[in-house]
């Protein structure tokens, strides 16, 4: 995919980042859906994501190898990613017209509240299954 630009709701981050696809992934643990007030819908973009204004993201370390980042003016979620900067998951809002996307896939589906689903059946991975399929800790 090519270069796209997005933005946090008050305009205080704006970014530019290259998804690696068109295919957006789901996230239903208890963190996302606690910070977002629902699912966090995403974009892998790895390590393709510049920021414009780095003073004004706060960021949340959310476990020993990964933090959350968020607009300290807005509070609108920007992303998950590894601490190592090597990994940047967007959220697939923030972007200003990513054009044609589609939802591929659903993760932490044993976190899922039972009073949502969706329609599209996609790949769903639990917890477990997440963390074995990336070697995390």
């Amino acid at each position: 995919m090519a270069e796209h630009s997005g933005q946090c709701l008050c305009g205080a981050v704006k970014f530019k980042a290259t998804p690696k696809s068109n295919e957006v992934g789901v996230c239903h643990c208890g963190i996302c859906r606690r910070q977002n007030a629902g699912p966090f819908f995403a974009l892998d973009c790895g390590d393709n994501v510049a920021f414009d204004n780095e003073d004004a993201i706060g960021r949340y370390s959310s476990s020993d190898w990964a933090e959350r980042g968020f607009c300290k003016t807005c509070g609108t979620t920007l992303y998950w990613a590894l601490k190592d900067k090597s990994l940047f998951i967007m959220s697939a809002d923030t972007f200003d017209d990513i054009g044609e996307l589609k939802l591929d896939h659903e993760v932490f589906i044993d976190e899922k509240p039972g009073y949502y689903s969706f329609a599209e059946k996609v790949k769903q991975m639990t917890g477990e299954e997440v963390f074995a399929a990336f070697g995390a800790p």
